[in-house]
């Protein structure tokens, strides 16, 4: 009887290995392509996939949340995952192709625009080795790109772009200082001016031995400074421009050309108008081209004054010498008419 038993326990626990078996169907190859799935999406994120395409994103995302709810309780029930999500790395896969040379384009625009802003601020011609340098990078990122080697090429031109940013830093000193000098307010604030430089003389020491984070921070300091010498030689030039400005009006007014020159005052007016509200408006440099504006006119308008009362002069000379000739012939006719009835 006990033998029975045990033969019966055997087949019992047989049977129950055999069911639970087959209530954990094997998920290693659904795993396998979750992981393909999840691998494809991640890349597509990684350049922008949303960004370019949208509603292909949300109508795929909503399959990817649908495919996470399905139930694994059985081999056609993981079987059917398994074709869910590798249908899915073929939507995330189709997008990639379809935003990476998007994603590419984009970045060597970005790259194309900086260098040439880097170019044109005439700030490479002195450090020319420093932009062939990150042109280096730059390239390389291309070629990267043209082997699939897409991540590689990523990252090489986002290091492009931090290269081309910190010489921009350095460009934008430059230009800065450039104006200072090409405006001659150098004389408005001479410390600053000369600290600025030391500052820069310091970057481009750091910039050189590799110290890129310490360079930046002195051209930012420097930029700060050559930028408060402008804002204080514009203020100055402006003072200047609006006594200069004054001091032409009130000689234009005295010499009456208001008047004699009534539309050449009238422009110059309109500019001193203008200047006027552009201080008010605190817009100093603006002021200062304006009433150096206003200044040229009523310049103008004496000249044109001057010039109207020598004509004027020459014209009444004219006049009176023409009198004095028609006088005499007068005068002579009278002493022919009377010497003929004389006779």
């Amino acid at each position: 009887m006990r033998k029975y038993i045990s033969i019966f326990i055997l087949l019992l626990m047989a049977v129950m290995i055999s069911v639970s078996c087959k209530s954990t169907p094997d998920t290693k190859t659904l795993n396998e392509t979750m992981k393909k799935a999840e691998t494809a999406r991640q890349r597509a994120i990684d350049f922008e996939g949303p960004a370019y395409f949208p509603s292909e994103w949300e109508t795929v995302e909503a399959r990817y949340k649908t495919a996470g709810q399905m139930p694994l309780t059985s081999e056609a029930e993981v079987k059917e995952a398994e074709n869910a999500y590798d249908k899915l790395a073929e939507s995330y896969d189709d997008i990639f192709a379809r935003t990476v040379p998007l994603y590419a384009q984009a970045r060597e625009d970005e790259i194309l625009e900086i260098r040439e802003t880097l170019v044109d601020s005439g700030f490479t011609s002195y450090f020319p080795e420093y932009l062939e340098e990150t042109d280096k990078i730059a390239l390389s990122a291309k070629d990267e790109y043209n082997r699939g080697n897409y991540y590689q090429a990523r990252d090489k031109a986002a290091k492009a772009m931090e290269e081309y940013e910190i010489l921009l830093a350095g460009a934008n000193v430059y230009t800065a200082r450039q104006e200072v000098l090409d405006r001659g307010f150098v004389k408005y604030d001479a410390d600053n001016f000369s600290r600025a430089d030391q500052i820069t003389k310091a970057a481009i020491d750091d910039y050189e031995a590799g110290n890129k984070k310490a360079a930046v921070e002195k051209s930012e300091e420097a930029l700060l400074r050559y930028n408060l010498v402008l804002s204080n030689g514009w203020s100055a030039y402006a003072k200047e421009r609006q006594n200069s400005a004054q001091k032409e009006r009130e000689l234009a007014i005295a010499e009456r050309a208001n008047i004699a020159s009534r539309e050449i005052f009238r422009e110059a007016e309109v500019f001193y108008t203008q200047a006027q509200e552009q201080v008010n408006a605190k817009n100093i440099s603006g002021a200062a081209l304006q009433y150096t504006e206003a200044e040229a006119r009523y310049s103008l308008a004496r000249k044109d004054t001057a010039e109207k009362r020598v004509k004027a002069d020459d014209a009444i000379k004219r006049a009176e010498v023409k009198i004095v000739e028609s006088t005499g012939a007068a005068q002579e006719a009278d002493r022919v008419i009377g010497e003929g009835g004389a006779r």
